[in-house]
């Protein structure tokens, strides 16, 4: 059995239209659409009016390293995989538009992109707003600690055994799962940002920093030189369940053939991890990332 508690908070931004930055308008100003209202109809088409007009439009939410601007282009682990998708659909374009985290669902129903690009977490309660890929990626936790890993450390099971202080992001997931391990509370330190984590780890305020392998990933590569280290990943387990942690595209619940193309080009990449690594290995993702051929959307929608 798996599950999923999603960490991800509203970012800001403006929109990002046909590769540049403008004002966001009307985006900012439809942020509160109520879900389920304003989708444009004909989505049962989609996939052929894509492939005739050449580009598909996507939103983004400037998340890295799920889906962000670099240098004026759109790059990161979704968009990535999407370009790749989309070209082997005959819609060799993607059309990006940057705007905030909490509003990419009510972006997409309201018909301002046809896709959401940005890693989005597959959770009952948006299951029942919107369509979601198969998943793209799972999420495994994993440890940084400083250089050498002096405290013999692997999982959190071991940070409780050795009893050593636990940095975590303030408020998400990896609190419960040290809980669940055997951590003591009183080791559990929380942290505001990606960063005071690795700095309380280098201070020895910390011993380990819990956060998913793909963020730690990234952190390391954005402080190069830091005398820190990524541990191999691992899956929590909470009361019994598995803690995947999935990720995927977002599509309106119309454009079932869309979704349905899209899943069958995204299985010949997830099922070739080799073909996996060398497209989005660069920012962070490794054959750990894969998801298994027995996590399905259905199952996770249905929680």
């Amino acid at each position: 059995m798996t599950t999923h508690l999603s960490r991800r908070r509203l970012l800001t931004g403006g929109a990002f239209l046909g590769g540049a930055l403008a004002v966001p308008g009307l985006l900012t100003a439809c942020s509160r659409t109520e879900a389920g209202t304003g989708a444009p109809a004909g989505d049962a088409d989609l996939l052929e009016r894509l492939r005739k007009q050449g580009h598909v439009r996507v939103g983004f939410a400037g998340e890295a390293p799920y889906g962000f601007q670099d240098g004026g282009e759109l790059a990161g682990e979704a968009p990535t995989l999407h370009r790749e998708i989309f070209t082997a659909l005959g819609i060799p374009e993607l059309r990006p538009t940057l705007t905030e985290f909490g509003t990419l669902i009510p972006g997409l129903l309201a018909g301002r992109f046809d896709v959401v690009s940005a890693g989005m977490a597959i959770t009952p309660e948006r299951c029942a707003k919107v369509a979601f890929s198969e998943p793209e990626f799972v999420s495994p936790t994993a440890l940084m600690v400083r250089k050498g890993n002096p405290k013999g450390l692997s999982d959190l099971a071991s940070c409780a055994g050795k009893q050593v202080r636990v940095g975590v992001l303030t408020a998400a997931v990896e609190a419960s799962y040290a809980k669940a391990a055997g951590v003591r509370d009183g080791s559990v330190v929380a942290v505001a940002k990606q960063q005071d984590g690795l700095d309380a780890l280098l201070a020895g305020r910390i011993d380990a920093f819990a956060l998913t392998g793909i963020s730690l990933r990234w952190l390391a590569r954005t402080n190069e030189g830091a005398a820190v280290e990524v541990l191999d990943p691992f899956v929590p387990v909470v009361d019994g369940v598995e803690q995947h942690s999935p990720g995927g595209a977002v599509f309106r619940q119309g454009a079932v053939s869309l979704r349905k193309a899209f899943d069958e080009e995204l299985a010949k990449i997830t099922g070739d991890p080799a073909r996996y690594v060398r497209l989005i290995g660069k920012y962070g993702f490794t054959e750990r990332e894969v998801p298994p051929r027995t996590l399905r959307t259905a199952d996770l929608c249905a929680g």
